[in-house]
Parts: C-alpha cells; sequence; structure tokens
C-alpha cells in the first residue's frame, strides 16, 4: 500500500520534475516508479507529476474514482 502525504502548506511549493528529470530520478534509484506506487491505489490514475517537496520525492495524482476526480500525494522516495 503506498504512503500517503498531506500536501506541503501554500507557501511550501513543490517543485515538480519534467520527464526527462522524471525518468532520470526512477532510473538512478531516487525516486520509486510509477507502476510501482499506483499499484495499491483504487481508482484511475488521469495525471501524474513527480516532485520534490520537503526533501523528498513524491507523486502528485489526480485519481478518477466513482465519478470523481481527486489529488492525492504518495511518497515516492527510496
Amino acid at each position: 500500500m503506498p504512503l500517503l502525504l498531506p500536501s506541503l502548506p501554500a507557501g511550501a511549493l513543490a517543485a515538480c520534475l519534467s520527464q526527462p528529470q522524471a525518468q532520470q530520478a526512477v532510473a538512478s534509484g531516487q525516486a520509486l516508479s510509477l507502476g510501482s506506487v499506483a499499484a495499491g491505489l483504487q481508482g484511475e490514475i488521469v495525471r501524474a507529476q513527480l516532485c520534490e517537496e520537503g526533501g523528498r520525492y513524491v507523486y502528485r495524482l489526480s485519481v478518477l474514482e466513482n465519478g470523481q476526480v481527486t489529488t492525492i500525494v504518495v511518497d515516492a522516495s527510496r
């Protein structure tokens, strides 16, 4: 089961990675792959971003479940 995290306060902004940067972070072992964190989630992921928040990697996911889209933050650090 993935570790769901609360979003940071409004003053603490996340720095989301570009797709090449995200691929590099996963390939180098610094971040978990999206597939590994998505395995324990219910619903359909409609958007995913790998970000750095508070010194760790997180996925910010938009998930469609029961006709509603919600945003969740999942720990992606190794």
